[in-house]
């Protein structure tokens, strides 16, 4: 297996290791990530990239406690390159707004590690300590806001986590003739199958979404979406509900669109606008979005 460079600019994931049998960390590693095989763990310790947590790197015989504290480097060998690039549009020693392109993930999950937004602008930014506010999905363009000094950043998680922060996407999507609107969709969202797809079950609400019609064209709709809640794939699970799922959508309602990661056909989701009143300065503050949905439809 090829050696991948030390990155500096890497953070580290971190593991506390159950309870187990397990004579050293090594093993307990192999039994906690089933799929991540005992040469990648030997290779990753023997280049000092799994540590313990005063951060000093284990070897393979550093013996196994209940509840240890393992950090480790993800990483994923011949990582693809996204062909599309971020912008930065605002950047102070609290917050960065970035517009996001199609296709590029927020945050390292699966088979995307330094091919992510966050990735990008700490490198960019020569700031190790960006950590995003919120998230949209990978398939998803548009605004994404980060917090830069982790000594403000519970004062701008609260914004999200107490609904203070107006976010408006837009889509295009299939016409709905027979609502009126604005129409507002409450549903209940919870996992379905397979695991990263979301779905409507009967029960309490736990989402909501505002939905109003900015533009009329005789294939699609232009629409402006209001997230109340902040659900995952909510925005896509309640206009496929509707009947009218997002135009370019690989996951809702069916799995027969294009493909994700089909440059030509992105999904036609865009986070327009984000506002809100800062907390530190008490002064309202709107962030839009530079990009575009394009109209490139029958």
């Amino acid at each position: 297996m090829p050696n991948a460079p030390f990155r500096r600019d890497s953070d580290a994931s971190t593991v506390h290791l159950p309870a187990g049998p397990w004579r050293n960390a090594l093993d307990g590693l192999c039994a906690h990530f089933p799929t991540v095989s005992r040469a990648q763990w030997l290779d990753r310790i023997a280049r000092g990239r799994v540590l313990d947590g005063q951060g000093v790197a284990i070897g393979v015989d550093t013996p196994y406690r209940a509840g240890m504290r393992v950090h480790y480097y993800r990483e994923v060998f011949d990582e693809a390159p996204i062909p599309f690039h971020e912008t930065v549009l605002h950047v102070d020693e609290h917050l960065v707004v970035a517009d996001k392109p199609h296709f590029l993930p927020v945050t390292p999950a699966g088979a995307y590690v330094e091919q992510t937004l966050l990735r990008r602008l700490m490198r960019r930014l020569r700031n190790p300590h960006l950590a995003p506010l919120h998230r949209i999905d990978r398939a998803t363009a548009g605004l994404v806001l980060f917090s830069a000094d982790p000594a403000s950043r519970a004062a701008y998680q609260a914004l999200f986590r107490e609904r203070r922060i107006d976010k408006r996407y837009e889509a295009w999507a299939a016409p709905l003739p027979a609502l009126a609107f604005p129409c507002r969709r409450r549903s209940r969202i919870v996992r379905g199958e397979p695991f990263f797809r979301m779905h409507e079950v009967a029960g309490e609400p736990n989402s909501e979404t505002v939905i109003e019609v900015i533009e009329r064209r005789q294939s699609l709709w232009r629409y402006a979406l209001h997230p109340v809640t902040g659900r995952k794939h909510q925005l896509r699970v309640h206009m496929a509900a509707l009947g009218a799922p997002i135009d370019n959508d690989g996951l809702y309602p069916e799995l027969t669109a294009p493909a994700a990661d089909d440059y030509r056909h992105p999904l036609k989701l865009l986070a327009r606008e984000l506002a809100f009143v800062d907390p530190l300065s008490g002064e309202p503050r709107v962030f839009r979005s530079g990009l575009t949905l394009g109209d490139d439809f029958a």
